[in-house]
């Protein structure tokens, strides 16, 4: 493992001279660039896509205090100087992920309270026993797809931790088989960069709304509809995707780390699921480095002055793994890490969030009781982005199993064998979809009847 104060400092950009954080240098050992950056103060600045400037806070305090300050620190980036002056490529990658959203996420005051309390009741009126249920049902159609395959190998991360969050949400939401389809096509091509992802969401979710007008439902869709807030269509089309960029890659990536961890050869045998999505969580926080916040005013951290409206970004992985942190973290509460945030901005899904990761798990323990990682955890590989620590693969091998019907068959027919699609691995699915009836959604919802 590279070690700044070792061998040097991380890659700089040789224009501002700021620590890069971004491409394969920082993907292969993000840890060297936390700790060279920890030496600089609380926080330091570095360029978080080409041509962007932000401070990142790598201490805990710090992004504690920031948290729980929204009267100093804001999070409407229509403040952001750079933005604002045109410094800011037009088709930075960092636009997406720091551009404003008439959302929770970007609002502040009496607009950000409106929006969270629709977005939070919307969500508590989850039934946990249910969830749990769509969470095992979308884990064994998942299973089921590669479980079977001859020669008893998949890769976890395309075939499993990728696809349940969608699976979970299009079912949460009330979607039917053709817009879940093409709700989980937009949102995975806004993380994969697709230029027409947005439009294909949006479309999506547009024709969403206008169907719960028409046929309500017990579902997150509706729910925000009715609520007292009385939030626009608009309003309703943004909270959703808010809950789904928020909610799916970096479930993706707690499950995947989550098994990557206790699959691991050095992890201590018998200790309990929910201690290894806890682990990957304080560790390898799925959300890396986000929230932008824009003080009011200028600013000290550290021995460090911002100005007003320049960007403040919080890296959650940094802080919590924080070197003065360690010591304490015996005392803490397994739930003090702010890989989901904190302060009035925390995420509201949080809880429902622990759960899908800790029952994806399990499941797949269960479903595969002697599946083993093919490379040990310190060789896997992650993506080289600075917003999310998700693993490129995750390897595994296991013994084949016979296929297994989906519910409906397999309560009409207990005992009969029931033909079952044949395993298309990840990187030969592309060539085949044109042979498959439907989209992931479609697909899955057809399991369960059966069909």
């Amino acid at each position: 493992m590279h070690h700044p104060d070792i061998e040097g400092t991380p890659s700089r950009c040789p224009v501002s001279g700021n620590v890069e954080l971004y491409g394969p240098e920082f993907g292969a050992d993000p840890e060297s660039h936390y700790a060279h950056l920890r030496s600089l103060g609380p926080s330091a600045p570095v360029d978080i896509a080409d041509g962007v400037e932000v401070e990142l806070v790598t201490s805990y305090d710090a992004a504690l205090s920031i948290l729980h300050d929204p009267a100093t620190f804001v999070r409407d980036s229509r403040r952001w100087n750079a933005l604002n002056e045109g410094r800011v490529p037009q088709d930075s990658p960092a636009l997406p992920m720091m551009g404003y959203r008439p959302n929770a996420l970007f609002s502040d005051g009496a607009a950000h309270a409106r929006l969270r309390q629709a977005v939070t009741d919307s969500l508590g009126a989850v039934d946990e026993l249910q969830l749990v249920r769509q969470t095992k049902q979308s884990a064994e159609y998942l299973i089921s797809q590669f479980s079977s395959d001859r020669h008893g190998r998949a890769e976890l991360m395309n075939e499993y931790a990728h696809q349940l969050p969608l699976l979970v949400f299009s079912d949460l939401f009330g979607c039917p088989p053709e817009i879940g389809d093409r709700v989980i096509v937009g949102i995975s091509g806004i993380f994969d960069g697709t230029p027409e992802a947005d439009q294909i969401l949006a479309e999506a979710l547009s024709e969403l709304i206008a169907l719960k007008h028409r046929r309500p439902g017990n579902d997150v869709t509706t729910r925000l509809m009715q609520h007292s807030a009385q939030l626009t269509d608009e309003e309703v089309l943004h909270q959703l995707v808010t809950l789904l960029s928020g909610g799916t890659t970096p479930l993706a990536a707690a499950i995947g780390t989550s098994s990557a961890l206790i699959l691991d050869e050095s992890w201590q045998q018998g200790l309990p699921v929910e201690t290894a999505v806890s682990q990957a969580l304080w560790n390898y926080a799925p959300i890396a480095n986000y929230a932008a916040h824009y003080p009011t005013r200028d600013v000290e951290l550290g021995e460090r002055r911002i100005r007003a409206n320049d960007p403040v970004v919080i890296s959650f992985a940094a802080a919590n793994t924080d070197p003065r942190l360690a010591q304490h973290r015996e005392q803490l509460s397994s739930k003090a890490h702010i890989a989901f945030g904190a302060g009035p901005h925390a995420c509201p899904a949080k809880d429902p969030a622990f759960l899908v990761a800790v029952t994806a798990v399990e499941c797949l323990l269960n479903r595969l009781p002697d599946v083993e990682v093919c490379a040990p955890f310190e060789t896997l590989e992650w993506a080289p982005v600075p917003w999310s620590r998700v693993l490129l693969e995750l390897p595994v091998s296991f013994t084949p199993s016979l296929p297994q019907p989906g519910p409906a068959a397999a309560e009409q027919q207990p005992s009969a064998p029931v033909p079952q699609q044949v395993h298309v691995p990840a990187q030969r699915q592309e060539s085949g979809k044109a042979e498959r009836k439907g989209g992931l959604f479609s697909r899955f919802l057809a399991w369960t009847r059966g069909e």
